[in-house]
């Protein structure tokens, strides 16, 4: 899952940033409001979290200019203003949740895995597709009721495949989601990684799990497929 955190207080900023990447979340960080809608508009995230007070362009601005465009992406608000009146404006401005600065961290790491669960009618904390189960909040993978040892980046892409169960995902759709803004598309990082996970995966289960539909993107299923 890809995040960008908007904070115009940097320690504060780099805090959280630092917490939800810990937490297994790729994170992006921004300072200033006008520097973040260019982002938004430029890249593909799967929540924001989103302070109000900005310089350059106010953060309830810009969750609206957000929504111009964009009705998917979930949008958590980390602010300071605590009136009735403006977690009302914000929510109906398009946010997904509000929480109120002082916070606790675990309470935001709760929010933004119920958020981005949510996006994929997800409700359960485990992920499951035939032998395997990914916990998404211990960020732990089994197989066969074994766990298997993942990397950081390895356990990005099966999440997002068991949260994309029932279609192709492609390898550039991987890349906006499971890497940073600092990515390369152009390499062969994906592949390494993912060769990597579908090896670890059929020592477990004695089959590859994930398919290859050329021209389509990988998919995971639940059992063999037949020759």
């Amino acid at each position: 899952m890809r995040l960008l955190i908007v904070e115009d207080e940097k320690e504060l900023c780099d805090t959280v940033a630092k917490t939800l990447y810990h937490a297994g979340y790729e994170i992006d960080t921004c300072y200033d409001g006008s520097e973040a809608l260019d982002y938004i508009l430029a890249e593909s995230y799967d929540l924001i979290v989103l302070d109000l007070n900005l310089p350059g362009m106010d953060g309830m601005e810009l969750l609206k200019e957000l929504r111009k465009k964009n009705e998917e992406t979930k949008v958590l608000i980390l602010s300071a203003r605590s009136q009735i009146a403006d977690k009302v404006e914000g929510l109906d401005a398009g946010a997904n949740d509000y929480m109120e600065k002082p916070f606790h961290l675990q309470e935001l790491e709760a929010r933004i895995r119920s958020l981005t669960r949510r996006k994929f009618v997800q409700k359960d904390v485990c992920l499951t597709c035939g032998g395997i189960k990914f916990d998404t909040k211990k960020r732990e993978a089994y197989a066969n009721g074994e766990f298997v040892a993942l990397t950081r980046k390895e356990n990005g892409i099966l999440e997002y495949l068991l949260l994309n169960q029932g279609r192709p995902v492609s390898q550039e759709e991987l890349i906006e989601h499971v890497w940073d803004a600092s990515a390369d598309s152009f390499s062969g990082s994906i592949r390494v990684h993912m060769s990597s996970l579908r090896k670890k995966l059929k020592a477990v289960l004695g089959y590859d799990p994930i398919v290859n539909k050329i021209g389509e993107g990988y998919k995971v299923v639940e059992d063999k497929i037949k020759e």
